[in-house]
């Protein structure tokens, strides 16, 4: 009940507005709802409005958008109505990024009715130079109130905006849209601070809105609900456009969590299809209620699956005909479709006309799909995506296996027989039973499977050429002692018998990798000593003292490169540079004798970083 002590807030999310604003049909879906959002918060009186980002699609919204937001802010947001509540945290450190650091509503300036807190999203997030965004703009102009707001990348401090309506306080936290990634890290790292109030602290509602990935996409993209702190009472969860505003609690945490969703489709995916709705949040004490209020502007959207290999008696991939039956069956499916968005628009007379229809078949199986643009032709006076309506997919076959395939399922389950799958194992298996015309004829399987190990496993970029070197002249010298005549047979016999040899005697082969892997060390360490040097002897032409130099250690190679790359890539770059120098120095020398060095160095070819596998591999197989 509506009493002095109790909050009433109006919860929203992703309103995307400008999404499709130059479509005949879709063009003013996002302002209509979004003025019906704002004629709620009206109609109800809420205290204020929370939006958990998105507000805009675009970060850099048309002018057109821009008005009708700010027109509609304007009609449903100012006013004589008195605003009941109070802030008591410090606003300078709530809104410190704005030139204006107060809420508006307490602004002698304007006449506010209704407050809009609202965080940023990923489509509207702080860019360019100044770090602005489009909510930094209403924000300017006093008609939204932008929080939330981290822009640094080591530590986040969520300081709360303390809320006091009679005897009820809300500690209000917010936090804008972070790429997934790096939040995740900095949750993990212990980076991420909720400040809590110095006094009372338990006699706060603690309310959260964030805009991040709630369901995991990767391992690290997304947010985990247990990231965040247990004495949190409701998070408001933006960004997930599926509507799931009704609040489940999480068991670990303790808290809940309501996702109010979109309030405009945005894909056309089975999550928008579900019946869109804002919340009217009760909060009196540490007592809650979630009001679930239906959208009624929003177009709706109905969409069915059909998969062609489960209807055996219509379709038969041989038959000639298959694909008009086919196409008739899509064109009924359709049709149930738009009757029952028919049904669904009798009782709400605000809902657009046209609906938004999909259908999803998968035709796996060796069925064929029909024209779309033809069939859409049919629809474009009737449904708002005439071209997006039918949906081909397939999954993919599998390949018949042959018996020279490698059996991937007996290597992946060696691990549970007290066997570890290793990477030489894995190459050692390949070649074994591979055909004849890939197999290795000089190298072995397992001196290639350890080249190929330490260059996963210790990111020896020169172990596998190395390698290659090293058995290819042991196998030349091994031919000149024998002196082989220069027949391609002899030859090619000469070899696989020494192949052999070396496979039998383990030992020797193992000396072998050694000496190649030793030689691949050595191969790196003086092209990064090559770099070190060629850096430091430019500086000391040019009389700079490199940073870092000491008697007893090697020149610091930080100045170098800027922080762009490591190791040998870095290296290669003061190359360039002390060789561009050089030449400056030569142009500059009246006597035109070539400039020396008290160092001189023999030229060594640096492999870039990124050095993948496959170019490693390049020089076994050309």
């Amino acid at each position: 009940r509506d009493d002095e002590d109790a909050f009433k807030i109006l919860i929203a999310t992703d309103i995307h507005l400008g999404y499709l604003e130059k479509d005949p049909v879709r063009g003013n879906d996002t302002f209509v709802t979004f003025n019906e959002i704002l004629e709620q918060a009206q109609k109800n009186e809420v205290d204020f409005v929370l939006l958990g980002g998105d507000l805009f699609h675009e970060n850099k919204p048309s002018r057109r958008t821009v008005h009708c937001c700010l027109e509609s802010l304007r009609k449903y947001c100012m006013g004589d109505r008195p605003v009941h509540f109070e802030i008591l945290s410090d606003q300078a450190v709530n809104f410190h990024f704005s030139k204006f650091p107060w809420v508006n509503y307490q602004d002698g300036n304007l006449n506010i009715s209704i407050p809009i807190f609202s965080i940023h999203g990923n489509h509207d997030d702080p860019t360019g130079v100044d770090a602005l965004c489009a909510l930094d703009i209403l924000s300017c102009a006093g008609l939204l109130n932008h929080f939330g707001r981290s822009s640094s990348v080591e530590k986040i401090d969520i300081s709360p905006i303390l809320l006091r309506k009679g005897r009820t306080k809300i500690a209000l936290y917010g936090l804008g849209a972070i790429p997934d990634e790096r939040l995740y890290r900095m949750f993990v790292n212990k980076q991420v601070t909720m400040l809590r109030p110095k006094e009372e602290e338990d006699s706060w509602f603690n309310l959260f809105v964030i805009h991040q990935n709630r369901s995991k996409h990767g391992p690290t993209n997304y947010i985990p609900e247990q990231f965040l702190d247990d004495f949190l009472h409701l998070v408001i969860w933006g960004h997930e456009h599926e509507c799931k505003i009704a609040p489940t609690q999480n068991e670990q945490q303790r808290f809940y969590v309501s996702q109010p969703g979109s309030s405009v489709v945005t894909s056309l995916s089975p999550g928008e299809a579900v019946k869109k709705h804002i919340g009217l949040l009760h909060v009196k004490g540490k007592s809650m209620k979630m009001e679930k209020i239906p959208l009624e502007t929003v177009r709706s959207f109905h969409m069915e699956d059909v998969v062609l290999a489960d209807y055996p008696d219509l379709f038969n991939p041989d038959n000639p005909k298959v694909t008009q039956a086919i196409q008739a069956f899509c064109m009924e499916k359709v049709e149930m479709m738009l009757d029952n968005a028919e049904r669904d628009r009798l009782g709400n007379p605000r809902q657009p006309e046209k609906p938004l229809i999909r259908l999803r078949v998968d035709y796996t199986g060796g069925f064929e799909p029909f024209s779309v643009h033809r069939f859409s032709q049919k629809y474009v006076d009737r449904i708002a995506n005439p071209k997006d309506i039918i949906h081909f997919f397939r999954h993919r076959e599998q390949k018949e296996k042959n018996e020279s395939d490698l059996n991937f399922g007996k290597l992946v389950r060696r691990p549970s027989e007290g066997m570890t799958l290793r990477v030489e194992d894995l190459v050692k298996q390949y070649f074994q039973t591979a055909e004849k015309k890939v197999q290795l004829s000089l190298l072995t399987e397992r001196g290639m499977g350890e080249a190929v190990q330490e260059f996963v496993d210790k990111e020896e970029k020169d172990a596998i050429e190395e390698l290659v070197k090293f058995q290819l002249e042991k196998t030349q010298r091994f031919l000149k002692e024998r002196r082989t005549d220069a027949e391609e047979e002899k030859i090619d016999e000469e070899v696989r018998k020494f192949r052999e040899s070396r496979r039998k005697n383990a030992e020797e082969e193992d000396e072998e990798v050694r000496e190649a892997m030793t030689r691949a060390r050595a191969h790196r360490s003086e092209d990064t000593i090559l770099a070190s040097a060629s850096s430091d002897e430019e500086l000391m032409d040019t009389g700079i003292k490199a940073p870092g130099d000491s008697d007893d250690g090697l020149p610091s190679t930080a100045s170098r490169g800027r922080g762009r790359g490591r190791g040998r890539a870095r290296g290669a770059r003061g190359q360039a540079s002390a060789a561009r120098g050089s030449s400056q120095r030569r142009r500059g020398n009246t006597s035109q004798e070539p400039a020396t060095s008290s160092r001189t160095y023999k030229p060594v070819s640096v492999p870039a970083k990124n050095m993948s596998i496959v170019d490693g591999m390049s020089t076994v197989c050309p």
